[in-house]
């Protein structure tokens, strides 16, 4: 069946105003295995860490990836485990900032190096700090969860899926 190139034109600039073009619900309608698998996986990763980390990792994927549907979640499921306002304010300009521990840094910089593998390959430096504060399985349970969580990303960004605001 042909689809109406102008009707498809006119839903994507709608979307683009307006918000979701396609909304959640029917997305995992049209691949039910979708959230399930995602879910799946991500939580079997992130068992091994401490939960305000796996957060803080889910935040700066998601800002790097421009997901404003996950950086509200997963700053707001930060706050709900505790993590302090001000370190979610400086987790953008971690590298500038003291509030993050030699581990969370190590994470931070193992996200980055994954999260932006289209501006070049994961270097010895990348490994060698991710290395120095994580154990192999850490390290593979650690690349698990940032997969994830850019698979999460990429769905919720390219179908605009909105972000909840309290009012």
């Amino acid at each position: 069946m042909m689809q109406d190139t102008q009707f498809d034109t006119t839903v994507a600039v709608e979307a683009k105003l307006h918000g979701e073009w396609l909304p959640r619900m029917q997305v995992y309608q049209q691949q039910p295995e979708l959230p399930r698998a995602l879910i799946s996986l991500g939580e079997s990763a992130a068992k091994t860490f401490d939960p305000k980390l796996v957060e803080l990792v889910k935040l700066r994927a998601s800002q790097l990836n421009g997901c404003a549907f996950c950086m509200r979640m997963h700053a707001e499921e930060a706050r709900q485990l505790g993590e302090a306002q001000h370190r979610l304010d400086l987790l953008s300009a971690w590298r500038e900032s003291q509030v993050f521990s030699a581990r969370e840094r190590a994470a931070l910089h193992w996200t980055e190096a994954l999260t932006k593998l289209i501006t070049g390959p994961v270097t010895a430096e990348d490994i060698a700090k991710v290395r120095a504060q994580f154990s192999d399985k850490e390290i593979v349970d650690l690349s698990a969860t940032i997969a994830t969580i850019n698979a999460w990303n990429r769905i919720a960004a390219s179908f605009h899926f909105t972000p909840e605001v309290p009012v």
